[in-house]
């Protein structure tokens, strides 16, 4: 078992481990029993409620959100979403959406024998500060342009997720693992966010405010929270200062400047969510080792012995698989397993010519 930090400090947890594999969050289609069913046979470790978008409105990770927030709600614009005064289609569809996935994953769940075993699994949702900066006032502008609607919105994620949170234990009898998505993360503390025309943008915050943001809803949370972004490049030193148990990135869009960021997160005993294996299918068919050589080389590079591999590292897609075919998306999560078996296993043996 790994001691992490998050909303319950320090607090030993099964649930979040090293040498596991698991999900980002989307998945093609549109048959949420098929991919349930799907995502607890091959993710057996730490399987997750899935998101599939292709079913449209509300089901999007940002639309999502608008089924967990308390006292907000979301509706529709031609770029996206915005705060709405009164619950309407959007918001309705969004928690008839949630509902049914929770239906699928607890049928999936008892039918692999897992229910009330506390088996660990993983919820999904937008991190406050995308959801700041993909939702709109209802005068246009992005939530992000007014702290006091920011400070509002992230206490609403904060409670409905810690709801959220708890109906999943009740349903399931199982630990559960938090992720919030940050996609928007270094559009936020960069600056590079467009206003409300194309000759405007959107103030840099500042990375104190951001940290704050996010860290109210880590710490409001009863279990033990990851945070992934896809961002090029990903804010890792700013997320290695954060209260986040684990960080998930694509390894693909690190750089050398990242690494400082890395080596701070594993210093403060945080686990890392190594995105290994690509959304898109290599065009010459691939084994577990083209995709475990990264990551045992990132180890290396930084100094740490092997033996992270096991205790600190878990495995996943570089980002959610929600646009690829759904054999690739079958043959990813495999694969994802397979590379956290090797990493769990016998890390010290690896070897690449």
């Amino acid at each position: 078992m790994t001691e992490i930090g998050s909303g319950t400090a320090n607090q030993v947890v099964q649930a979040l481990r090293g040498g596991i594999a698991t999900g980002v969050g989307s998945w093609p289609g549109a048959d949420p029993r098929e991919a349930a069913s799907t995502i607890v046979g091959e993710l057996a470790e730490l399987p997750h409620l899935v998101e599939l978008p292709r079913r449209g409105a509300g089901a999007d990770m940002v639309g999502r959100a608008s089924a967990l927030l308390v006292d907000l709600r979301f509706d529709t614009t031609t770029r996206g979403y915005r705060l709405a005064a009164r619950p309407g289609a959007v918001s309705r569809r969004a928690h008839d959406l949630l509902r049914t996935d929770l239906d699928a994953l607890e049928e999936a769940w008892e039918t692999a024998g897992l229910a009330g075993h506390g088996h660990p699994v993983k919820v999904q949702a937008a991190g406050p500060l995308t959801l700041a900066a993909q939702v709109e006032l209802p005068g246009g502008h992005r939530v992000l342009t007014d702290s006091g609607a920011v400070r509002d919105l992230s206490a609403s994620l904060a409670e409905g997720l810690a709801q959220h949170v708890a109906e999943v234990r009740r349903r399931l009898g199982a630990e559960v693992v938090v992720q919030l998505d940050e996609p928007s993360l270094s559009a936020v503390l960069d600056g590079s966010l467009r206003g409300v025309s194309v000759l405007n943008t959107v103030a840099a915050v500042p990375e104190p405010e951001a940290l704050a943001v996010l860290d109210g809803v880590i710490d409001a949370q009863t279990a033990p929270v990851l945070v992934h972004t896809c961002a090029e490049p990903p804010a890792l030193r700013f997320l290695s200062k954060s209260s986040c148990a684990a960080m998930g990135f694509d390894i693909a869009a690190i750089g050398v400047k990242d690494l400082d960021g890395i080596g701070e997160a594993l210093d403060a005993s945080k686990l890392l969510v190594l995105g290994l294996i690509p959304t898109t299918a290599p065009a010459t068919p691939p084994t577990w080792r083209d995709f475990a050589e990264p990551g045992v080389r990132l180890i290396d590079r930084l100094g740490f012995p092997r033996t992270t591999l096991a205790t600190s590292v878990m495995v996943s897609p570089s980002c959610g698989l929600a646009t690829a075919p759904i054999t690739w998306a079958r043959k990813a999560v495999a694969l994802s397993t397979e590379v956290a078996r090797a990493f769990a296993e016998d890390p010290e043996s690896l070897t690449f010519g």
